[in-house]
C-alpha cells in the first residue's frame, strides 16, 4: 500500500514547457511507471504543442478534462506558483505538489485561505515532492536510493529525507512512501497530515518523522501520536546537534518564547513516546530496532 500516490495515479506538469520542468518531467517518466502517469503539460499560451509525447495545454481545467489526471507538480517560477495552486485547486484536482522555492509569503497565505473550503491536498511549496518507491515519483528526489516497503517518512527537509531513505535502503529496509512536505512557513500538508495517514495505512509498519527548529509543527504531532498512534514513530529533529547560534533550518524556522527550539521538540516527542535519535546517522538502525 502506499499513501497519495500509487502506479495508477496520473499527473499533470504545471510549467512543463520551461527548462526545469521539462527536466524533471523527463527524470520522473524514467522511473517505475512514470511514462504511463505522466500525461500532460500546462503553460499558459503554449497549448496544442506537444513534448515528448505529452500533450501540452493552456488550463489545468482543460488538461484534467482531457486527461482524467488528479495530481499536478508546480515548477512555474515563484511570482507565479500561487497563481499555479490556485488554478490547479479551482480545477479541484486531488492532489497538487509545488516544487517551487521562494514562493512569496504573502502569496502563500493568500491561497491557504482560498482553499480552506477545498477538497484538494497540497505539498508544499519548496519540497521534493513524493515518491511510493518503485510505482511512482512526483517530484525532484533521486529515485534510486528507494526501495519498496513499509516505513513512512515524512521531512520538512529534501536532504534529510535522502539521508533517512539512503540509510534505510542500505540496511534493506523500504519505504511505503516518502514525502517531503516543505519547509516554507506558510505550506499546505503537515507533519501531523501525514502522520494521520500512514497510521491509517495497513501496510506502513512504521514511521520516520523528520523535523527542524522553528514552529510547533513537530509538537503538535508528537502529542496526537501520544493518544492516537498505533504504529511505533521514530525521529530526528536537524539542527538538535548543532553547536548554539550555528543551528539552521527553512525559511520556517522561526523561533518565539523559547518554543520551536530543538529541545523542545525532542523534550515533547520523547514525552509522547516517539523514539528520537539526536545523530542523524542513526535514524536507520533507530528503525530497525523498531520493526524486529
Amino acid at each position: 500500500m502506499s499513501i497519495l500516490i500509487n502506479r495508477h495515479t496520473r499527473v499533470i506538469t504545471q510549467g512543463m514547457t520551461g527548462k526545469t520542468g521539462l527536466f524533471h518531467t523527463e527524470n520522473c517518466r524514467a522511473y517505475a511507471n512514470g511514462e504511463a502517469a505522466f500525461v500532460a503539460g500546462v503553460t499558459p499560451g503554449k497549448g496544442g504543442q506537444e513534448i515528448d509525447g505529452i500533450p501540452v495545454f493552456d488550463t489545468v481545467a482543460e488538461a484534467k478534462q482531457e486527461t482524467g489526471a488528479t495530481v499536478s507538480v508546480i515548477y512555474v517560477p515563484p511570482p507565479f506558483a500561487a497563481a499555479a495552486i490556485d488554478e490547479a485547486v479551482a480545477a479541484e484536482l486531488d492532489l497538487v505538489i509545488c516544487i517551487t522555492e521562494g514562493v512569496p509569503v504573502t502569496d502563500m497565505i493568500r491561497t491557504r485561505r482560498k482553499m480552506e473550503s477545498s477538497k484538494t491536498i497540497l505539498i508544499g511549496p519548496n519540497c521534493p515532492g513524493v515518491i511510493t518507491p518503485e510505482e511512482i515519483k512526483i517530484g525532484i528526489m533521486p529515485g534510486y536510493i528507494h526501495k519498496k516497503g513499509s516505513i513512512g517518512v515524512v521531512s520538512r527537509s529534501g536532504t534529510l529525507t535522502y539521508e533517512v531513505v539512503d540509510q534505510l535502503t542500505k540496511l534493506g529496509i523500504g519505504q511505503s512512501t516518502c514525502v517531503g512536505i516543505g519547509g516554507d512557513p506558510v505550506n499546505g500538508t503537515k507533519h501531523l497530515d501525514t502522520v494521520k495517514w500512514f497510521n491509517e495505512d495497513p501496510e506502513t509498519e512504521a514511521i520516520v518523522l523528520c523535523g527542524e527548529i522553528g514552529g510547533t509543527d513537530e509538537e503538535d504531532c508528537g502529542r496526537w501520536i501520544a493518544e492516537n498512534s498505533v504504529k511505533p514513530v521514530a525521529a530526528f529533529i536537524a539542527g538538535a546537534t548543532a553547536p548554539p547560534g550555528k543551528r539552521m533550518g527553512h525559511a520556517g524556522a522561526i523561533i518565539a518564547g523559547g518554543k520551536g527550539t530543538a529541545e523542545e521538540k525532542i523534550s515533547v516527542l520523547r514525552e509522547c513516546g516517539v523514539h528520537v535519535t539526536e545523530n542523524p546517522a542513526g535514524i536507520g538502525e533507530l528503525v530497525k530496532s523498531l520493526i524486529n
